[in-house]
C-alpha cells in the first residue's frame, strides 16, 4: 500500500492561488507512487478563500480544510495543519506559489533515504527586492551569534518531517511560536536542500514590517537568553564610562571653572534615559512572553472542518 502524504497549506486571502496549487499539486503526484491529501488551513482570511477550498474540496476526496475562528498568524495556522494531519510524512508549504512543488519529488526521495526531517534553504527568490533580501539575510546572521540553535540563511517553512516527529511536536504548547527554530531543536535525523523561489503569482503578502520584525524578536528570545546578557553588558559598560568623568569634576571644583555645559548634560540624560529604555525593552519582552505561556490559552481555534 503506498505511502500517504499531507500537505499542510497555512492561506490567508489567497483565493486566486488556491486552485492553481491544487492543480500543481494534482498533477504532480499523478507521477509518483504515493496517495495525498491537501489540507489547506484558513488563517481568518477575509476574501473567498474559504469558499474555493470548501468547493474544492466538494469536487475532489482528498481537499480538506481547517478554518480557524480569526487570524492567528502564519505559525499557528501551520501548527494547527500539523496537529490534524494524517500521512505519513507531512510536507508544509506556502499557498502564494513561491515554494515551488517540483522539489517535493526530491523532499520525498530524502525521506526514503532515512531523513526524519527534510528542510529547505532559500538561495535566492524571482524578484525579491533588495531590502527584503538584506534584512533577512541580517536576521539569520544575527539569529545563529546570538541564539542556542544554528538556521541556514533562507530558511523556510518548507519542509518534510516524518509523522513521528510531527507526533512529538504536537505535543508542543508554546503561544509565540518559531517553528523553523523548533523543528532544528528537535534533533532527528536532518537534511537541508536549497531551492529557487518563485515570484508570488497573484495577490501581495500579508507579512508587513511590522510581522516581520515581531516574527524576528520572537525568534531571537524563544531561543537565547543573550539578549538580557547583552542589557547587563551595556549597563556595565556605560555606568564604567561615566567613571571617566571623575577626574573632570574635581578638576572643575577645585578650579573652579565654570562651564554652562547644559547641552552636554541634557545629551547625556537623553542617551542614558534610551538606553535605559532599550534595556528595559528587553527585559520586558521576556515578561511578556512568561505571561502570554502562563495563561495557557488554545494556540489556536477550529470553527469549522470537514476532516473526517
Amino acid at each position: 500500500m503506498s505511502s500517504l502524504i499531507s500537505i499542510v497549506v497555512p492561506s490567508y486571502n489567497e483565493e486566486k492561488n488556491v486552485v492553481v496549487l491544487y492543480r500543481q499539486i494534482d498533477t504532480l503526484f499523478a507521477s509518483l507512487d504515493y496517495n495525498y491529501e491537501l489540507l489547506f488551513v484558513n488563517d481568518g482570511s477575509t476574501d473567498n478563500t474559504q469558499q474555493v477550498i470548501e468547493q474544492l474540496g466538494t469536487q475532489t476526496n482528498n481537499v480538506f480544510f481547517i478554518q480557524l475562528s480569526r487570524n492567528f498568524g502564519h505559525q499557528a495556522a501551520l501548527k494547527a495543519g500539523l496537529d490534524r494531519a494524517r500521512g505519513d510524512a507531512i510536507i508544509s508549504m506556502d499557498a502564494d506559489l513561491q515554494h515551488p512543488t517540483k522539489i517535493i519529488p526530491e523532499l520525498l526521495k530524502n525521506w526514503e533515504q532515512g531523513f526524519d526531517i527534510v528542510t529547505t534553504q532559500r538561495e535566492k527568490t524571482d524578484g525579491q527586492r533588495f531590502l527584503k533580501k538584506t534584512t533577512s539575510h541580517l536576521f539569520y546572521k544575527l539569529l545563529n551569534s546570538i541564539a542556542d540553535i544554528k538556521l541556514h540563511p533562507g530558511a523556510a517553512d518548507f519542509r518534510l518531517m516524518d509523522a513521528k516527529v510531527v507526533r512529538v511536536f504536537s505535543n508542543f504548547n508554546e503561544n509565540q511560536l518559531f517553528i523553523r527554530g523548533l523543528v532544528h531543536w528537535l534533533g532527528f535525523k536532518q537534511k537541508t536542500i536549497s531551492y529557487t523561489a518563485d515570484a508570488r503569482l497573484n495577490g501581495t503578502s500579508s507579512y508587513s514590517l511590522k510581522k516581520m520584525v515581531r516574527f524576528a524578536i520572537d525568534g531571537f528570545t524563544s531561543f537565547s537568553s543573550k539578549p538580557l546578557w547583552i542589557a547587563i553588558y551595556l549597563g556595565f559598560f556605560f555606568a564604567s564610562t561615566s567613571l571617566l568623568f571623575v577626574p573632570y569634576i574635581l578638576w572643575s571644583y577645585f578650579t573652579g571653572v565654570t562651564v554652562p555645559g547644559w547641552s552636554s548634560v541634557l545629551l547625556t540624560i537623553v542617551f542614558f534615559g534610551g538606553l535605559q529604555l532599550m534595556v528595559l525593552g528587553i527585559i520586558g519582552t521576556y515578561i511578556g512572553k512568561i505571561f502570554t505561556e502562563v495563561k495557557q490559552r488554545p494556540q489556536y481555534i477550529i470553527k469549522a472542518t470537514n476532516l473526517p
